[in-house]
């Protein structure tokens, strides 16, 4: 199983990252910095993970 992240592939984690922070600080509003930590780290993982899975669909 081979990955091939490309730029769009890149911009699209980044896209994907941010939206999801900002929809989770939205939803929860940390109160201190180890919350807004915790939430960068979890949508930068889901925005991993949903490129992953839409490369795997594709190719």
């Amino acid at each position: 199983m081979n990955f091939h992240l490309h730029n769009a592939d890149v911009v699209m984690i980044i896209a994907l990252a941010l939206l999801c922070s900002l929809l989770l600080a939205l939803r929860f509003k940390p109160a201190s910095w180890k919350g807004i930590v915790v939430e960068a780290l979890a949508a930068n993982a889901a925005a991993i993970t949903a490129v992953l899975a839409f490369e795997m669909l594709i190719a």
